[in-house]
């Protein structure tokens, strides 16, 4: 019989898997791997915040990541450097910061692990109400501002041409990136929440063509990659969150050796 903690862990995995794969194919296309990763390190502050004033985890990394956002939106309009060095910068910054303010934290010691890293298998049903609730909402946005978005990624000055409202578009998707983030980091933390973004994508594009079956496969991927990452972390007790990203790596592996293959034959 499986423990009620494992049905908790897979289901936590397959929710945030299927809310995770359209974003994650966006990610790609608009390569905003690194803007990600920015709003990641900055959730690390929201979780302090949260552990200070004594409120959901998940409110306070989805404030601090949304407000992050905002941040590196205005970033990405001036023009004394370039936005990746920008974005170095916040992303180290963000970190840094993150790091002290849990470790000047009063009281108990924090998990500082567990935050950085994930730790699925500690999952409650509260956190799978955030996920499956969060995950409805941005699934939900995601299907209005789809046909925008899709256009975006292909080229911007089109889209804007045809009366896409880039800005506003590029502002809803960076609220839902944060609101997955957010979601995510109890299952893979913190430093690996982009890579269960990224990762499945990777291993869908090569085999995908067209942008839908690229969101049904990266769905598949992160499904599968989850549930093996978790029979391995209990086989072989590894920490969660690097094991399931490891099983999705090796899946992108797969996929991308596959269709080298096919392309030489």
């Amino acid at each position: 019989m499986i423990e009620p903690f494992v049905l908790r862990a897979l289901a936590a995995a397959i929710g945030l898997a299927l809310v995770a794969a359209p974003l994650g194919c966006i990610v790609v296309w608009q390569r905003m791997a690194y803007f990600g990763e920015t709003m990641a390190q900055a959730s690390l502050l929201g979780v302090a915040l949260a552990l200070a004033l004594r409120v959901d985890v998940t409110v306070g990394a989805l404030l601090v990541a949304a407000l992050a956002a905002g941040l590196i939106t205005l970033l990405g309009r001036q023009m004394l450097f370039p936005v990746d060095a920008g974005l170095g910068l916040l992303n180290h910054v963000y970190l840094a910061i993150g790091v002290i303010a849990l470790g000047l934290l009063k009281g108990p010691p924090v998990d500082l692990v567990g935050y950085l890293f994930g730790d699925i298998l500690s999952v409650t049903t509260r956190d799978l109400l955030w996920i499956y609730g969060g995950g409805a909402l941005v699934l939900g946005l995601l299907w209005y501002f789809w046909p925008s978005l899709l256009s975006l990624s292909l080229n911007e000055e089109l889209a804007a041409a045809e009366g896409v409202a880039t800005d506003r578009v590029r502002t809803a998707f960076t609220f839902l990136l944060a609101i997955t983030i957010a979601a995510a980091i109890k299952i893979v933390g913190i430093l690996l929440v982009i890579a269960f973004l990224i990762v499945p994508a990777v291993a869908a594009r090569p085999l995908s063509s067209t942008p839908e079956s690229m969101v049904g496969l990266t769905a598949l991927v992160a499904v599968v990659g989850s549930a093996l990452g978790i029979a391995a972390s209990l086989w072989l007790d590894l920490p969660g969150g690097p094991a399931i990203v490891l099983a999705m790596a090796l899946l992108a592996a797969t996929s991308i050796a596959l269709s080298a293959r096919l392309a030489s034959s």
